[in-house]
């Protein structure tokens, strides 16, 4: 389908935002506008046009994210849609197309986006590479192990008060998290905003203090159900500590409050230590679900910009349909002092294309197990096992901040 993709101007935001809303089957309100203008930038969305009206939408948001042993600037991309009379005609892959070829221009080695379904963007190169946890569970049933107790003291502060204690917290905690993005103030703002597409939300902040120092956090909502007796829901929206007392405190006291008889949490680190703290591991009904997705524009300096726990040396061998450019063989060097990854042409050690390449890169997945699924060939024999010794790390990763 011919369409023009452009960014929009400033007085084109509100009917930019009509029509992806439209894409995902809601509507905009005058709030939506507002909030979503304090971490989205004009000159960052794109709109492919049919005519003189706006049929697609995608935007993107620059941050610095977590990777094993360092940080790397990555654009974030979100607000992604086309609408509902322009499906399925090409529209949001000659978006993708632009989108890409612009982040490349931009210098910037890597771009992350949380997917509406799976399906969508594997075609452009997007690996899977981070995962999380949901969990629903009866307070009454959550007990912990012995030996799990701690002291401080849990204090509630207002939206207000809380903020710089929060993003003070939440900084030093996504630095030990790969695939975690750096939370700027106006994310705090946007992500804790009281009025969002509709919902009307009142947060509560609790902070856990060790003599002066805050290491816990724990921010939730309230649904209330007084059908007879109390039988009110915890909607937990973030939970995070500094060491393992203050985080077992954090979750007894979300667990513990009055009133109360369900806890739901729907963002949590697929390795979450509460399955180790409850006496009935089961009674969480955990379930995992696929998160953040990576697409490497510069292969050599992503692989470059993580260390590795163990030296070693792989080739890969990379195909890359939608962005040709990142084919070729590359060999990765890892020791002591870090990594370098530069083009080759010796003999490979692994076959795959992009998409594996970034799923292992936060240390999500492994080679092993995309070689059991058929995605990653084995070239050279033992080449797995090095490539796992080198990309393994922990924590495993988890994208703690979503956009």
């Amino acid at each position: 389908m011919d369409v023009e993709i452009r960014t929009i101007a400033e007085d084109e935001f509100e009917t930019w935002m009509r029509a992806i809303e439209s894409a995902f089957g809601g509507h905009v309100r005058p709030e939506d506008v507002h909030n979503e203008r304090k971490v989205i930038d004009p000159a960052r969305c794109l709109a492919a046009f049919d005519g003189d009206d706006i049929v697609g939408c995608a935007s993107s948001v620059v941050f610095e994210m977590t990777v094993p042993g360092g940080t790397i600037p990555t654009v974030g991309i979100t607000g992604v849609g086309v609408v509902p009379t322009h499906r399925r005609r090409g529209v949001n892959t000659a978006l993708m197309r632009r989108q890409l070829d612009d982040i490349r221009d931009e210098g910037c080695a890597i771009a992350a986006l949380f997917a509406s379904e799976g399906g969508i963007y594997g075609r452009f190169g997007y690996g899977l590479a981070t995962f999380e946890a949901s969990v629903d569970i009866e307070t009454s049933r959550s007990a912990f192990v012995p030996g799990s107790e701690g002291d401080g003291r849990v204090r509630l502060l207002e939206r207000d008060a809380a903020k710089d204690r929060y993003l003070s917290m939440f900084d030093e905690s996504r630095l030990t998290r790969p695939g975690a993005m750096r939370m700027e103030p106006n994310w705090f703002d946007y992500e804790f905003a009281e009025k969002h597409f509709g919902e009307e939300r009142k947060f509560f902040f609790a902070f856990h203090e060790t003599g002066k120092d805050v290491d816990g956090v724990a921010v939730y909502t309230i649904k209330h159900n007084w059908s007879g007796v109390p039988q009110n829901e915890v909607e937990l929206y973030a939970l995070d500590a500094l060491n393992p007392s203050a985080y077992a405190q954090m979750w007894r006291f979300v667990l513990d409050l009055d009133l109360v008889s369900k806890l739901t949490a729907w963002s949590l680190p697929a390795d979450e230590p509460l399955l180790h703290l409850l006496r009935e591991p089961r009674r969480l009904n955990l379930r995992l679900r696929d998160a953040l997705r990576l697409r490497f524009l510069d292969i050599s300096r992503a692989l470059s910009s993580r260390r590795y726990p163990r030296e070693g040396r792989v080739v890969f061998d990379v195909r890359d349909a939608f962005c040709p450019w990142n084919e070729g063989r590359y060999a990765l060097d890892s020791g002591a002092e870090g990594a370098t990854c530069e083009q080759t042409e010796d003999d490979a050690d692994l076959l795959l294309t992009t998409n594996e390449l970034a799923a292992v890169y936060l240390g999500g997945s492994t080679f092993s197990q995309l070689h059991r699924a058929g995605r990653v060939s084995e070239e050279r024999a033992g080449a797995i096992g090095t490539a796992d010794a080198m990309f393994t790390w922990d924590p495993t990763p988890w994208a703690m901040l979503h956009f």
